[in-house]
């Protein structure tokens, strides 16, 4: 068992916890990704999201999938959580077929 913690490390805790989720996701719950998801738009958002950081986007990668024809909750939920999404964010990888 851990010992207990002071605020501020459980702060960073729940911190790297984030970041871990963003990067691998949930490794219990392997995905299929299909490849007629993979749109112009699509791929144009995952590029720009991920060379410019621009990581306030990933909202809008969901839509874009979700109008590719994307229903993985998980995806989709993923894109749209208020967590902060870094480079190496999943989703992103996935999309442009990064390991």
């Amino acid at each position: 068992m851990l010992p207990a913690a002071s605020g501020g490390a459980t702060d960073e805790r729940a911190a790297q916890v984030e970041l871990l989720r963003d990067i691998f996701g949930n490794p219990f719950r392997p995905l299929t990704f299909d490849l007629a998801w993979l749109t112009s738009d699509v791929l144009a958002l995952a590029h720009g999201i991920y060379e410019e950081r621009a990581f306030d986007r990933v909202p809008i990668l969901a839509d874009a999938l979700q109008d590719a024809g994307c229903d993985n909750t998980d995806i989709l939920s993923h894109c749209r959580s208020e967590g902060a999404h870094v480079r190496g964010c999943w989703v992103v990888d996935l999309v442009l077929g990064k390991s």
